[in-house]
């Protein structure tokens, strides 16, 4: 057996005691489900999912949506993204696993330090109060944003060509270290996608190889920190089931009928969006009270 399939195998099997936890949990709080706002969390997760599966990530747009829509609160936010996208994000990385070989040991290593760095930010974020919530998440939209100008422009280590598949010695140490907080930083809602790229770009990879890395690292820990999450309640149920099941839909259009699409302007339109929801927090958090 190949590490593609035991991968496949592995996440199946972690998602589906991830889903065990959600569902039980989801059961237990039914009077939280209602119709209120869910026709545009569905759209928001259809797609901010079929955006992800494009490479552009889910996470930022997601925070937009919500914030104009108004159909989730903030403090619940991080574990809102988190638990929601787990299962399409899972989707992508079963989908997109074999488009370029990574070397085991490299992939491995990569996975398991975001999922552990996931878990244990999760635990540090739960107990945030609204107003360090909104702060967290104004910043991680404008370093985001900066990460995707420099990705669209091709500065610093996103201008890199690389054709390296897999990582050694000091540098695998440096990349399981820096994966390790991305996983973390997932947590507060910083995408993994832009930084993680720019991680492999820096490391003499191959460009490609960051979609099963970035993926996959995604596939890992948002179930990891997911399960905190729901233990804790620190998530808005109705709108992270919305999200699953309109991410599943946007995955499968975008994997399936999409072959080609101009992502230029479109990114460059996001980038704009993100700027202008991290001010829409930044004021939210000033008039938070402590």
């Amino acid at each position: 057996m190949n590490i593609t399939l035991i991968l496949r195998a592995v996440i199946i099997l972690y998602t589906l005691v991830f889903v065990v936890f959600l569902v039980k949990d989801c059961i237990a709080h039914k009077e939280d489900f209602t119709k209120k706002h869910l026709i545009a969390n569905l759209i928001i997760g259809a797609v901010t999912n079929f955006f992800d599966t494009l490479g552009i990530g889910s996470f930022a747009t997601t925070q937009a949506g919500f914030k104009f829509a108004k159909s989730s609160p903030d403090e619940t936010m991080p574990g809102t993204l988190n638990v929601g996208d787990a299962i399409p994000v899972v989707t992508e990385f079963i989908l997109f696993l074999s488009l370029v070989e990574v070397e085991p040991l490299t992939l491995v290593a990569l996975l398991a330090s975001a999922a552990i760095g996931a878990y244990i930010g999760a635990g540090i974020v739960t107990k945030w109060p609204l107003k360090t919530i909104r702060y967290a998440l104004g910043i991680a939209l404008i370093l985001l944003a900066i990460l995707m100008g420099c990705r669209q422009l091709n500065i610093g280590p996103f201008g890199a060509t690389g054709t390296a598949l897999a990582l050694t010695g000091a540098k695998l140490v440096l990349g399981v270290i820096i994966n390790f907080f991305l996983g973390a930083l997932m947590t507060v809602g910083v995408g993994l996608y832009a930084p993680c790229l720019a991680m492999v770009g820096a490391l003499g990879m191959n460009v490609q190889a960051a979609f099963p890395i970035m993926m996959g690292s995604c596939a890992f820990l948002m179930p990891s920190c997911g399960i905190k999450f729901v233990k804790e309640g620190k998530y808005d149920r109705p709108a992270a089931i919305c999200l699953t099941i309109g991410g599943m839909i946007g995955v499968f259009i975008a994997y399936f009928l999409v072959k080609k699409l101009p992502l230029d302007i479109l990114i460059w339109i996001v980038i704009v969006v993100m700027l202008y929801t991290s001010f829409v927090f930044f004021k939210d958090a000033s008039k938070t009270q402590n």
